[in-house]
């Protein structure tokens, strides 16, 4: 007695599913579509108002609603050095390292005119680095900046003993007739720290 024949239709797939897929890939298209637009619409508005050089109530209580967040990600910017009074100095970063057998080091904080614009790239940030060492506003970071510093010298021969940290400066003078003149280098160690044994560590 032959067989049965097999039939070679396939099994109907669940409508049920194939309705609720489509459903749910539109559904998180358009959460997602909505999500991105709404990150561009608020950074958009928040760097434009944070950027304005208007200080209205409005605009005050706004940059005061998205501060911890600009500073934890980096987005502040503060366009002062532009006006009403602009930067009239000159001034760059080093470090004296000074060994247990009396020689020294003089290591140069990333300057970024003397930098490839690709190296630029990766090292802007200690421009406002070195501004807020310098400034005396924030003076918890000056151990933190000679540790690191004095760990980069650990494998010498003989060790550190002490870090200077030394701000050079030059006052931008005002253009004059025939040349622009800037004023002499003045030098000043604002801080000096002694190397502790664990901070080789």
């Amino acid at each position: 007695m032959a067989g049965k024949r097999k039939s070679s239709r396939m099994p109907p797939e669940n409508p049920r599913a194939e309705t609720a897929r489509p459903g749910r890939t539109g559904a998180f298209a358009a959460a997602k579509y909505f999500a991105i637009n709404a990150f561009l619409i608020f950074h958009l508005l928040a760097i434009l108002c944070w950027a304005l050089p208007i200080n209205t109530p409005v605009t005050l209580n706004f940059k005061n609603f998205v501060r911890p967040y600009f500073l934890w990600s980096g987005l502040f910017q503060g366009w002062d050095m532009f006006a009403p009074n602009p930067k009239a100095i000159n001034g760059y970063l080093e470090a004296i390292v000074i060994y247990k057998d009396g020689s020294t080091d003089l290591w140069p904080f990333p300057r970024m005119e003397l930098l490839s614009y690709r190296d630029r790239y990766f090292e802007e940030r200690y421009r406002k680095y070195a501004e807020n060492l310098t400034s005396g506003l924030y003076p918890g970071l000056w151990p933190d900046a000679a540790r690191h510093i004095a760990r980069m010298y650990r494998g010498r021969p003989s060790p550190p003993r002490k870090i200077m940290l030394v701000a050079r400066w030059s006052e931008i003078n005002p253009p004059a007739a025939g040349g622009n003149e800037r004023g002499p280098w003045e030098a000043h160690v604002f801080y000096s720290y002694d190397v502790q044994p664990e901070d080789l560590q």
